[in-house]
């Protein structure tokens, strides 16, 4: 795979520095650009940044994502739209551009970070499990047109992860109370959900596509 390019969203930190981390030791070329550099709340920003890409991707993954608690009553219209822009349309807007590329070349692997807040939900995650949830059907519909193509385009949902995100949002007494609530006792590591977007985008993956595939630790089978 050392011929490869991956181009990866939100890499700077938790599970997308994990995924950037894999790919680079496996020996993928590694495009992880910075909000300054790939702002996706913003169409023109994604435009000129692809227009200046000087290589083909090979991979993508939209990792990328924002997650702002709203009720109903508290999901104003600026977070209605940031939401549903760096969430879904963003996304949406990458693969537009990489797909016909990789239909050219007839090879892609594309995998969109899902969230288990896209198969169950809870108190205020009304604007982001919307966002995930129509980020899983873009993946079924999607593998269903680029299939032809040899483009395999798969979601993952991970459940709660041992973050720097997760720790500065919950204190350690809601830690371990989320622990209980998880079969196996524990958060994921970045690099458990990392492992698992490898293989989806490596080319040992050869007839998955379409799936979201939930790594939560069978937090979502209770």
């Amino acid at each position: 795979m050392s011929n490869l390019t991956a181009l990866v969203t939100g890499a700077s930190r938790g599970i997308g520095a994990a995924i950037a981390k894999k790919m680079v030791l496996e020996g993928l070329t590694v495009i992880a650009p910075s909000r300054a550099d790939l702002d996706l709340r913003s169409g023109s920003s994604i435009e000129s940044f692809l227009g200046a890409l000087t290589r083909p991707i090979d991979i993508l993954v939209n990792n990328a994502g924002v997650n702002m608690l709203s009720s109903i009553s508290e999901a104003s219209d600026s977070v209605i739209q940031e939401t549903l822009q760096v969430n879904l349309v963003a996304p949406l807007q990458l693969i537009r551009c990489v797909a016909n590329q990789m239909m050219a070349r007839r090879f892609g692997r594309i995998v969109n970070i899902s969230s288990i807040w896209s198969i169950v939900s809870q108190k205020r995650r009304l604007t982001y499990s919307a966002s995930k949830a129509g980020l899983n059907g873009m993946t079924r519909a999607l593998a269903v047109e680029l299939a032809p193509y040899n483009i395999l385009i798969n979601a993952v949902a991970p459940g709660y992860v041992n973050t720097e995100l997760t720790r500065q949002n919950n204190s350690e007494q809601d830690i371990h109370a989320i622990k209980e609530t998880i079969p196996l006792r524990r958060l994921a590591e970045p690099s458990e959900i990392a492992e698992t977007v490898f293989f989806l985008c490596s080319e040992r993956n050869t007839y998955i596509t379409g799936q979201v595939i939930t790594v939560d630790g069978g937090f979502t089978c209770q």
